[in-house]
């Protein structure tokens, strides 16, 4: 039986793409144009790197320049794997695992590489998460995001386990950079999409068992659990990275996003109030200092 390569990539559940040696796209499978909203006619014939998926790692550096894995692939012929975050066409970022392997010619020579990459996230368990938050009335239409309804007992929870068993948790405070400037230059309609680009990285660059919601207006907060203040510190800058390193296109513009953080870890003294208003202050030194940076205290 004659099998057709093309039609059993387009079937398969990996986004495949495959390059030649100057990383040309010239293959984009139909689960890539899903995963990350690029038909395949948007890509096809232009280089990887071309500001289409923009890979970066859990610190927010940039990959297709300078670290590329695929690039080292077609190098040193070795397959490769990694975890890595891409930039889908509409400004946020999707955890994804990856996969490269070299592509060979009857000589073998490489000829370029081919990538594997899947979805990380889970879609079942998210959708019956928010399915639940829906009939509470604890999601945020917006951003898909628990609001500060879900928030502020999930903070006293955290606070019972605290007085009970000393497990420390901490707060990141975020709040978009000049999201007055979206709004007043582009309209409502670029300022909601702006919040939605920042939710989504938010939500899929956070610890599976830590929560992050939309506080208020253009506040997200996040409630990170058993932590040290090195590692509170490690969170909230990968976060800010990841938003920073995204961008939400609108009409015809790339618009460029960034937070300021506010960090820090609660005691048994604090309580809700106290603990929050202590991370909204840090905040706010951030947007002081210069905004796109974490301050700690």
């Amino acid at each position: 039986m004659k099998l057709d390569c093309k039609v059993l990539l387009s079937n398969i559940s990996d986004g495949v793409y495959f390059t030649d040696l100057h990383r040309t796209i010239i293959y984009w499978n139909k689960t890539a144009e899903r995963i990350t909203g690029f038909s395949a006619e948007e890509v096809t014939g232009y280089h990887c790197h071309d500001n289409i998926l923009n890979h970066v790692d859990h610190q927010g550096r940039s990959l297709c320049h300078a670290s590329c894995p695929l690039a080292n692939t077609i190098k040193d012929r070795q397959p490769r794997e990694s975890h890595l975050f891409l930039h889908h066409k509409e400004g946020h970022r999707i955890p994804i695992h990856v996969r490269i392997i070299p592509l060979f010619d009857e000589k073998n020579d490489v000829t370029g590489a081919a990538e594997f990459f899947t979805d990380a996230r889970s879609y079942e368990s998210m959708h019956q998460r928010i399915t639940e938050l829906e009939q509470l009335a604890l999601l945020d239409p917006l951003t898909q995001l628990p609001n500060r309804h879900h928030l502020e007992p999930e903070i006293d929870s955290r606070f019972g386990e605290l007085q009970r068993m000393g497990f420390v948790f901490g707060l990141l405070f975020m709040d978009i950079d000049h999201f007055k400037h979206f709004n007043d230059r582009h309209g409502h309609e670029a300022g909601d999409k702006v919040l939605k680009a920042v939710a989504y990285t938010l939500k899929a660059a956070i610890r599976p068992y830590d929560i992050v919601g939309r506080w208020g207006g253009e506040e997200f907060l996040g409630v990170i659990r058993n932590v040290e203040i090195g590692k509170l510190e490690e969170i909230g800058n990968r976060l800010r990275l990841l938003v920073h390193k995204s961008s939400v296109k609108f009409k015809h513009e790339r618009l460029n996003v960034t937070i300021s953080v506010g960090a820090t870890l609660a005691t048994k003294s604090d309580n809700r109030e106290t603990l929050v208003d202590r991370a909204d202050r840090l905040m706010y030194r951030s947007k002081q200092d210069g905004r796109n940076r974490l301050t700690v205290g």
